[in-house]
């Protein structure tokens, strides 16, 4: 197993809380990521987002889709939000988003990380489905990206006039 980490960190101008709200709403990732297209949380949409709480996550690349099992390590509202990937049976990944309060509350300092927890089969495995050599690499790029979508929609329905 891999201890590769990439970790990015932008300012959003809306409270934690609704950060929180918005990345633990999994069946919507698809709309600030490029490579999940969202998430099917067991239980359906009205099932709480809890340590525990399990869901499928749904991704795409250029070369095809596939799916992985995910769970819930940490939810903490407004703080954290943390789950184990899965695929397989083996640990692909934990991700995390922590949320730190800015502005007397009313900012938001958002903190996505990706560590890989892949084996050695997971790691040679993984470029033929997904078609990335470069994981850490194109994961950077990609939180990126995730993050700037994520505060531009985010600041702009919480616009003040």
């Amino acid at each position: 197993m891999t201890d590769d980490m990439v970790s990015e960190t932008i300012r959003i101008a809306v409270p934690p809380r609704t950060v929180y709200d918005t990345v633990t709403r999994v069946a919507d990732m698809g709309r600030w990521s490029p490579e999940c297209t969202g998430g099917e949380v067991r239980g359906g949409a009205a099932a709480e987002i809890r340590a525990g709480t399990r869901f499928t996550g749904r991704n795409r690349s250029d070369r095809r889709p596939w799916s992985t099992r995910c769970t819930i390590t940490a939810a903490d509202p407004g703080e954290r939000f943390t789950f184990v990937v899965r695929a397989v049976g083996l640990r692909i990944a934990v991700w995390s988003y922590r949320f730190e309060p800015l502005d007397e509350g009313r900012a938001t300092q958002v903190t996505e990380t990706w560590i890989d927890q892949r084996g050695w089969l997971m790691r040679g495995i993984s470029p033929v489905v997904s078609g990335v050599r470069d994981r850490a690499g194109f994961n950077r790029g990609s939180i990126q990206q995730t993050l700037r979508r994520l505060k531009e929609e985010l600041e702009g329905e919480h616009r003040v006039a």
